[in-house]
């Protein structure tokens, strides 16, 4: 017997209490046959305006990992998805790895999808060299960032960290704001441009940006759930969300 609705792939999704965006990013881009279950973190304390505001942000989000995964495995999920990025990028390549390790043996050995390792995925597949990068972030998070694709081999130009005051004001951030960010970490150099924060609405946003400036721009929610969709053999096409998940 297979699930009603999740009959293809039942997903776990780890996403902070805070975060108002991606679970509705991740709904518009659902496939017949795929549903997504959340477990939720909770943030008591969603000040990030500063460094010791981000770290902070992150103790809390390591405290509650555990007890977060132990709810959604009742749900007897296939695969597992991170709905927060900044913890995925923190200390860099090794970072992500112990993370990944950490949320395998919490979930009885469940893959992940994790944002750091998709907007990795998405940019060798492009061939890019040079990126600009627009987060939420502070500039300690901006400097895990940035450690995290150097260490991979990319070249970061310019990353506009937009210092949201809290972690709900992120998802309060303009399409206005984001316009401009993109233009700001834009160069004739730049092969690819990466959003960061899964709080930030932007997959919309970045497949209407591609055809402004003619190369990827890649919305972290888009690109985890392209990785999520593609390492369950799900390969439908989407459209509206960017060339990821409507070309590869």
């Amino acid at each position: 017997m297979t699930d009603r609705l999740g009959y293809r792939r039942k997903f776990g999704v780890i996403a902070p209490s805070t975060n108002t965006i991606v679970q509705p990013e991740f709904d518009m881009m659902r496939v017949p046959g795929v549903t997504s279950h959340y477990g939720r973190i909770l943030i008591r304390d969603g000040r990030i305006g500063d460094d010791e505001g981000m770290e902070a942000l992150l103790e809390q989000i390591r405290a509650s990992m555990a007890d977060c995964v132990e709810g959604i495995m009742t749900m007897q999920p296939d695969y597992m998805v991170m709905g927060m990025s900044a913890e995925t990028f923190w200390d860099g390549v090794e970072g992500n790895r112990q993370f990944v390790a950490q949320i395998k043996e919490l979930s009885g050995g469940l893959d992940v999808a994790t944002g750091a390792e998709a907007c990795e995925r998405a940019l060798k597949l492009f061939g890019a060299k040079k990126i600009g990068v627009v987060t939420p972030y502070t500039p300690i998070g901006d400097a895990n960032v940035r450690k995290f694709f150097t260490e991979l081999g990319f070249e970061v130009g310019t990353i506009k960290g937009l210092c949201c005051p809290s972690a709900v004001s992120i998802a309060h951030v303009s399409e206005q704001t984001l316009r401009e960010a993109i233009l700001e970490v834009d160069g004739p150099d730049v092969d690819a441009i990466v959003q960061c924060g899964t709080n930030l609405c932007m997959t919309e946003l970045a497949d209407e940006a591609e055809r402004w400036l003619g190369k990827p721009v890649i919305a972290i929610n888009a690109a985890t759930w392209w990785m999520a969709l593609r390492d369950n053999g799900i390969d439908e096409k989407l459209y509206g969300y960017g060339s990821l998940l409507r070309d590869h």
